[in-house]
């Protein structure tokens, strides 16, 4: 059931099935996003990102601890959350790990819209808000490189190396926005965050395709409408669009025939559906 899409600055491999499970592993990233299932091969993975606490996202969790001890990994699992869900989902796993007799251990971050946290020495995650109908965020995985000024680049290296001793500026700094991921949200969240348009790989939830869905009522239930995005085709600035979450109602097939149908060509020549290989793999 796990699929693969690569993209220019990323390998995203995981399922995602809007109601039933959502669940995405970025190996250059070392990251999980979301844990509505469990798969084995992301289980040594170190970070998780979760956007929210609806079942399909987080309710593989204790499965997924379970997995990582059976492998014997050692150091806590790193959860990164919003605030609000920290005290129950901590409450939720001290249950689960009574009744399973053996302790889920993970090392909770809360976030908020704006928080950022260093990962290594150029890699960053910042959260933002995305509009659901529970508290939930999105991420921005972003890296900051120094890159010498041009006026110094034909400097030899030992005067370079005096200079940065003295205390002069030689350098600027680069950011590159890598990787964003936006689920189970109202189109809101890109008005909120024009930046999730340059970013080189965008991730994000288009659970309704066309005229099986109303616009209103995929805003009531805190999702996006495949018109929403048609709206916006031109703000899209991305490398990689790859659209995640499609609503049961629709066959794997036929979300490719409508992306096809509905899509402005530049608009489709940069989406990525995130798919099963059958419709089958859809259900199980």
């Amino acid at each position: 059931m796990h699929s693969t899409v690569s993209t220019p600055r990323a390998t995203i491999k995981g399922a995602s099935l809007a109601g039933l499970y959502t669940s995405l592993w970025v190996p250059e990233l070392d990251a999980l996003l979301d844990a509505g299932h469990a798969f084995r091969r992301a289980a040594s993975c170190s970070r998780l990102y979760l956007s929210h606490a609806h079942v399909d996202h987080v309710g593989a969790l204790p499965s997924l601890l379970g997995m990582r001890g059976l492998m014997g990994l050692r150091e806590p699992l790193e959860v990164y959350c919003p605030h609000a869900i920290v005290d129950p989902l901590r409450a939720g796993l001290e249950a689960f790990g009574a009744m399973h007799h053996w302790t889920l251990d993970v090392k909770l971050t809360p976030m908020a819209p704006g928080d950022e946290v260093r990962i290594n020495r150029d890699l960053h995650v910042r959260a933002f808000a995305t509009r659901h109908t529970v508290p939930s965020l999105g991420f921005l995985f972003l890296r900051r490189v120094k890159r010498l000024r041009p006026e110094f680049l034909e400097l030899p290296g030992p005067e370079i190396a005096e200079r940065r001793q003295r205390g002069e500026d030689l350098f600027t700094l680069h950011e590159h926005l890598d990787l964003a991921y936006a689920t189970d949200t109202r189109p809101r969240v890109l008005d909120e965050n024009p930046e999730l348009y340059d970013v080189s790989t965008l991730i994000l939830e288009c659970s309704f395709l066309d005229e099986r869905k109303s616009l209103d009522a995929a805003r009531a239930g805190g999702h996006i409408h495949l018109d929403e995005l048609l709206e916006r085709a031109e703000n899209f600035r991305n490398d990689a669009l790859v659209l995640m979450h499609f609503s049961q109602l629709y066959k794997p097939a036929e979300v490719v025939e409508i992306l096809d149908e509905r899509c402005p060509p530049a608009l489709r020549a940069i989406v990525h559906p995130l798919l099963p290989r059958t419709p089958r793999e859809w259900w199980t």
